[in-house]
């Protein structure tokens, strides 16, 4: 007789790789096709991960402080569950320097990566019937976590014609009295735009009105090179409670050291009353933590880092994202309605009727691994059908490579 078991699958796992851009980029890949005779270089414009690339390796000052850290034997204990004072003082105050007022220590509590803070502040923030407003196109993993935990992902546009700014009439629509928080990404992923000062005040007026939290993910904070500086959304933080998403990840180009952080930006008070820094440190109780001696080293990476260090940094990115885009101009089935100005990253449309046996964005970007060992990621992985999201924080010469690739598969493709 066969055994049985009473094991059955998680409908939501099961459904969740459609969710995520890993996910999508594992099975672009496996379009390709290996040939020993003739091996093409895979060229990544699909990740946004530059840290394998010489031009963009983090400074060695932030690799002796993790070095130290380590060599030091202070760090091999457990941290504290919001994570090791040292390092909450580090980084309130490093976040301070663009406020209008001084985080506290006990307003940041660390986190595994801007990944696990979105995975608890979702959590959180979870209560039966509640639903938080996303941006489209958008961060899926934003709704992968808020479907794992109960809570209703809605979708507010970005308008592109805009510069992709918030469409605060739509966001207004879709609002109800079971709306608990709305997330915007700024400097922004996928779309390579930055807010203004003005549209951020808009936001916080509008997000004060419908009575919900603001959660700003802003881990490509100060990786701009257009018109327009960063500015945190914590600088609105006495008109609408802000909770900041945040890692070292992007800045200093050390993702895999998955050190990250949620900020309250909360002067009033706000977040305290409604009890949700209660829920957070609850949460934080029965989760994992950073690893220690990244948490003891956070002191030493943010005061010893030189600023020709992000300067270089930015003009790197600021050099690519031209290339990219004077690029992209060349192509007929592609449309870029903005030059990127921030982050690493541009989202560009792909006119279908242009090319003779493409389906769809999957299946271009399929093909184009399959044909060219060029990946790149389609808009259905961030919302936006038949749009591609392009990454220009690679090395320059093989994004040179990879974009003239693009355009001679265009070519072959077209009708």
């Amino acid at each position: 007789m066969e055994q049985k078991w009473n094991f059955k699958p998680s409908s939501t796992l099961l459904d969740a790789s459609s969710l995520s851009v890993r996910g999508v980029l594992c099975r672009i890949m496996g379009h390709m096709e290996s040939d020993a005779n003739d091996p093409k270089p895979v060229i990544p414009l699909g990740h946004g991960d530059p840290s394998s690339f010489p031009c963009f390796s983090t400074t060695p000052s932030a690799v002796d402080a993790v070095s130290n850290a380590l060599r030091s034997g202070k760090f091999n204990s457990y941290a504290p569950c919001v994570g090791v004072l040292s390092a909450r003082i580090a980084i309130a105050k490093y976040m301070s320097r663009d406020l209008p007022y001084a985080l506290s220590p006990n307003d940041i509590y660390l986190t595994n990566g801007c990944a696990q803070a979105i995975e608890i502040i979702t959590s959180v923030l979870a209560r039966p019937s509640a639903n938080i407003l996303l941006p489209r196109p958008g961060y899926l993993f934003y709704e992968a976590r808020a479907v794992f935990v109960g809570v209703e992902a809605r979708y507010f546009d970005l308008v592109p014609e805009k510069g992709w700014e918030v469409d605060l009439d739509g966001l207004t629509a879709i609002a109800d009295e079971n709306t608990v928080a709305m997330v915007i990404v700024n400097p922004g992923n996928p779309c390579g735009n930055v807010f203004s000062y003005e549209h951020l005040a808009k936001v916080a007026e509008t997000a004060k009105k419908l009575g919900i939290f603001v959660i700003t993910d802003e881990v490509y904070g100060h990786l701009t090179f257009g018109s327009k500086t960063f500015v945190p959304m914590g600088a609105f933080s006495s008109t609408v409670p802000v909770i900041t998403l945040g890692s070292i990840s992007k800045r200093w180009v050390v993702p895999g050291w998955r050190l990250g952080w949620i900020a309250l930006n909360d002067p009033n008070g706000i977040l305290k009353h409604t009890k949700v820094v209660d829920c957070l440190k609850s949460y934080l109780d029965i989760s994992s933590d950073p690893a220690t001696f990244i948490q003891g080293a956070i002191s030493d990476v943010i005061a010893n880092t030189n600023e020709d260090f992000f300067v270089k940094t930015v003009e790197t990115l600021k050099m690519t994202a031209e290339m990219c885009y004077n690029k992209l101009k060349e192509i007929k089935c592609i449309n870029c309605p903005c030059k990127p100005e921030g982050s690493m990253f541009v989202m560009v449309s792909l006119d279908l009727s242009q090319l003779a046996d493409i389906k769809d964005d999957m299946d271009f970007c399929c093909q184009l691994a399959k044909e060219e060992h060029v990946i790149i990621l389609p808009g259905c992985a961030v919302g936006f059908k038949n749009w591609l999201r392009i990454t220009h924080a690679i090395e320059p010469s093989s994004l040179d490579d990879g974009l003239s690739k693009l355009k001679s598969f265009c070519e072959k493709h077209a009708k």
